[in-house]
């Protein structure tokens, strides 16, 4: 399978396909990459904050039949293996972008499938914080969406900012995968040459920038989280 791998002209061949497709290519999957995360976390982050707060003794009670199709709803689409839902959207992809391959079409699978992910992650963060912060804002007279907007979400922050950073590496291995079905980026070029073409030499390649896309997302989103628990602390002090 790899007795060729190191041969001159397949090296040769494979540092050309480098050369002249992988910037576009690493461009890609970060612009996908990070504009999908971003509309899963204006979608998800909201919906996070509805399954904590809309409890019965949350601080913005919701009717209990809106709690339970909200928890069906996002629990359904996380239990969709992400190529199959891809296909599954394939017409809500075309009506909204207009086809069904390419970089920009596997932005709509993308999002479905992190909102969902991102809403558990806001759950998990704002069940965190500490239920007598909230009890002395409420007993000093502040409204839901004072004690949601000034108390819930900056108290989570820090595990808010670690929770995106494991939803963004998510979401590009998931860009990843979108190539098999004509997503662009890094998968499509080790799809198409390394499974395809048997150019081992230009997957690995791809495959080791994708790591080095979640070692520098991890590396900043956890400064980012302990940077924000020492301003927390510190003015919690």
């Amino acid at each position: 399978m790899f007795h060729d791998l190191f041969d001159p002209a397949a090296t040769a061949e494979a540092w050309d396909i480098i050369r002249s497709e992988f910037a576009l290519a690493f461009f890609e999957t970060l612009y996908v990459t990070v504009l999908a995360t971003l509309f899963a976390v204006i979608i998800g982050l909201p919906l996070g904050v509805l399954l904590v707060a809309g409890e019965k003794n949350g601080v913005l009670p919701l009717p209990r039949w809106l709690m339970r199709v909200l928890d069906v709803l996002i629990n359904l689409l996380r239990s969709v293996p992400f190529l199959i839902l891809m296909i599954m959207v394939f017409p809500l992809t075309r009506l909204i972008v207009g086809t069904t391959v390419g970089t920009v079409a596997s932005i709509v699978p993308l999002v479905i499938a992190a909102f969902p992910f991102v809403a558990r992650l806001v759950e998990s963060s704002l069940r965190e914080v500490n239920p007598n912060i909230i009890e002395a804002a409420q007993s000093m007279g502040a409204s839901p969406f004072q004690i949601i907007t000034k108390v819930m979400l900056p108290e989570s922050v820090p595990s808010l900012i670690s929770n995106f950073t494991v939803a963004i590496t998510t979401i590009l291995g998931y860009s990843a995968m979108s190539g098999i079905i004509g997503g662009g980026g890094l998968g499509k070029i080790a799809i198409n040459y390394g499974y395809y073409r048997y150019k081992y030499l230009v997957m690995f390649a791809a495959v080791i920038l994708l790591i080095v896309l979640v070692q520098v997302f991890q590396t900043v989103g956890t400064h980012l989280a302990v940077h924000a628990d020492k301003r927390l602390k510190n003015k919690n002090n």
